[in-house]
């Protein structure tokens, strides 16, 4: 893998870079040759996360909101360790950074680089600032306590509600103040090294409670003539946001101005250490939304992904937090995140069983990661979101899949940026449906028997998926669980004789070479290449006769 091999390197170099400068306690070493900055790059439509230079796959692991404390960290890397998750996702509060104005504490942050070095993982940092899922709670009291100079929004009937104003302008410049600071300081003790990733800005910004905010601000923005930005990319005439959107003006101008707020945020970060950034969404329902304010309006929900891009650029993406067990709320959300100008990366998910799967269903939208929350020991449960304890039981199945993907990692992240990887999930009503791969077509089937044609029933619990690789003209990886694979000609060729012609078992190591183990045939291919309970690699060559 590529940190196992940074690490054997450091360890090489320990002894000659031990004059590396210390900050706070943390050394910051000077390699031979700088590494590149990570990245999201885009081509053709399709998205790419590189970390030193090389296609990178987040097999994610978000720990709970209060786990982002020294003291709390041993709970937390026996449970990464157990996932085989290569990337942690940890927040960083403003209050806990700047409890008093002016005076910074990076303390943890140094704490959290040196032990997520130690454990050979990757970080992403969660700004927790204006916005954590709607208010003010990881902001400093010096903000949430002074509503004068850091005003909260104002409903229509005039009462106010905990969200701080993405109009206040003190508000914004003490958040953009605090971030920089951060990342500066983030450069200083990782700069050389990349072991932060990312950097998500905010939490699960927007409202509960009201469509926009209705102060005199709110006001005058809703009169305002639209940015020439959200136009182009919305394909509308000039005009106020009042004329030219109607009745979705409220929603619409409000997620222009959280946005543009979080975008100036970014963008002061990235001036400083230009590292990704995102913002991640709290979901509104994909077919029975309700009215905004129902669902948190402002935030980058699906219907205003389009406002967002336009108005912060600075960020490489809008990310889903999906906590929809339902194959179908859950695939449409994949759907409506995977865009040509937005990459998918699932910045948080359910953690008991039933999300397990998508892991599969994300990586055949193209996404660049996946990410279950709350995967740490600290004893905490967010039921009925996710599973009521942490576990070494309740981490397998999310742990089974990414041991299996893991030394596939970095292949899958070249390949999908090609266009070249399929993912399928069991569905909840139906056990089959069909991938088309262009030259071929896979049919995936869940609950079969190894043997006989029997209709497929389903899996007691929904543990299946499949992730198909091509690796060159006529040949497949194939990787997964609880699932039948059947290869079939693509459409309009339905009577062309073909075979398998050989169909080999093997593995991965940590440099991406194949290891041959065994080949199958017979009993192990008659009726179609079952994935058991066991992980299992196969490549798959495919030929007409």
């Amino acid at each position: 893998m590529i940190i196992s091999a940074r690490r054997s390197l450091r360890h090489l170099l320990l002894p000659l870079l031990c004059m590396g400068v210390a900050t706070l306690g943390l050394a910051s070493t000077v390699q031979a040759a700088s590494t590149p900055l990570p990245r999201v790059v885009t081509a053709d439509g399709r998205h790419q996360l590189q970390v030193d230079g090389k296609p990178y796959l987040i097999l994610g692991a978000q720990v709970n909101n209060s786990s982002g404390w020294p003291q709390m960290l041993p709970a937390v890397w026996p449970a990464i360790e157990a996932l085989h998750a290569n990337t942690v996702q940890v927040p960083i509060g403003w209050g806990q950074v700047e409890p008093t104005r002016g005076q910074f504490d990076f303390s943890f942050l140094d704490t959290l680089v040196t032990q997520a070095r130690e454990h050979d993982v990757r970080l992403v940092l969660l700004w927790f600032a204006t916005w954590k899922n709607n208010g003010p709670n990881y902001a400093p009291s010096w903000v949430k306590l002074d509503n004068k100079r850091y005003p909260r929004v104002v409903k229509k009937d005039g009462s106010t509600l905990g969200s701080l104003s993405p109009l206040g302008t003190a508000t914004l410049e003490a958040d953009r103040n605090a971030f920089v600071a951060l990342m500066k300081h983030l450069r200083q003790i990782d700069g050389d090294r990349h072991t932060v990733i990312m950097v998500q800005v905010e939490n699960e910004s927007g409202t509960y409670g009201s469509d926009r905010d209705y102060s005199a601000a709110g006001d005058k923005l809703l009169q305002s003539p639209v940015p020439a930005a959200v136009l182009k990319k919305t394909g509308k005439s000039a005009g106020s946001w009042s004329q030219v959107f109607g009745k979705d003006a409220a929603e619409y101008s409000y997620a222009w101005a959280i946005a543009h707020y979080i975008e100036q945020v970014a963008a002061a970060g990235k001036a400083v250490y230009n590292l990704p950034m995102y913002a991640n969404a709290a979901l509104r329902d994909p077919f029975n939304p309700g009215p905004p304010g129902g669902y948190s309006s402002g935030g980058p929900t699906d219907n205003v992904i389009d406002i967002w891009r336009a108005a912060a650029p600075s960020l490489a993406f809008v990310s889903p937090d999906i906590y929809m067990r339902e194959y179908k709320k859950y695939t449409a959300v994949l759907d409506r995140y995977s865009r040509p100008d937005n990459a998918l990366f699932v910045a948080e998910t359910g953690n008991d069983t039933a999300y397990a799967r998508y892991v599969f269903a994300t990586l055949g939208h193209q996404g660049i990661g996946f990410s279950p929350f709350g995967m740490d020991y600290t004893r905490y449960s967010n039921w009925p979101l996710g599973a009521k304890a942490i576990t070494p039981e309740t981490i397998q199945p999310f742990a089974a899949n990414y041991e299996l993907l893991a030394p596939l990692a970095g292949l899958i992240a070249k390949q999908s940026f090609e266009g070249k990887v399929w993912g399928a999930s069991e569905p909840d009503d139906t056990h089959e449906e069909t991938l088309d791969l262009g030259d071929w077509r896979v049919q995936v089937s869940y609950g079969r028997p190894q043997f006989g044609m029997d209709p497929p029933k389903g899996n007691e619990q929904k543990l299946g998926g499949v992730v198909i690789v091509q690796l060159a003209t006529n040949e497949y990886l194939v990787a997964g669980y609880h699932a039948r694979v059947n290869f079939m000609p693509p459409k309009g060729h339905d009577g062309q004789h073909f075979l398998l012609e050989k169909v080999q078992e093997g593995r991965y190591d940590e440099n991406g070479q194949w290891h041959f183990i065994r080949e199958w045939n017979g009993d192990q291919t008659d009726y179609g290449l079952n994935l058991t309970s066991q992980p299992q690699v196969l490549r798959v060559k495919l030929a007409t006769y």
